[in-house]
């Protein structure tokens, strides 16, 4: 995530946000996801900024003295599309990413349109594994871990 004053939990329902949305499809698909990533987690689902639905979170601060906290895990389910985040970066992942089905990614997101697009299984050996190494780091994280170390 980015500075504190744009990585704030939103204390609505996050029941009552799932069942605003207009697409019944990412309704369904969001409750798979709350239900893998609470059990991955631990923790139950909170609602971060506008949409974005969080698990856990760690706390961060750069060099250039930058801190805030961040959701571990999470998503932003949206019309026609659910972006996941992997705070870790998608790069880490490239091997099961190749084996997901259809998506595309950027440095910490996995975007699909619909779970029946891809292969669940794989999908969760993802986040579990980006979970892991986030909660390694100790609340140590130092940098942005999907850019390339200059």
């Amino acid at each position: 995530m980015t500075d504190k004053s744009k990585a704030t939990q939103n204390n609505t329902s996050v029941k009552g946000y799932i069942a605003s949305l207009d697409d019944e499809q990412i309704a369904k698909d969001s409750l798979v996801l709350i239900e893998m990533m609470q059990r991955i987690s631990g923790h139950k689902p909170k609602k971060w900024n506008v949409g974005t639905i969080g698990f856990d979170s760690y706390h961060y601060k750069y060099d250039s003295g930058r801190e805030g906290d961040g959701h571990v895990i999470g998503f932003y389910p949206r019309k026609g599309k659910i972006t996941l985040y992997l705070m870790d970066g998608t790069a880490r992942h490239s091997e099961l990413l190749a084996k997901l089905g259809k998506h595309t990614i950027t440095g910490y997101c996995i975007y699909i349109k619909r779970l029946s697009d891809i292969d669940l299984p794989i999908l969760e050996q993802i986040v579990q594994q980006s979970y892991e190494y986030i909660k390694s780091q100790d609340g140590h994280i130092d940098r942005v871990l999907w850019q390339t170390k200059k």
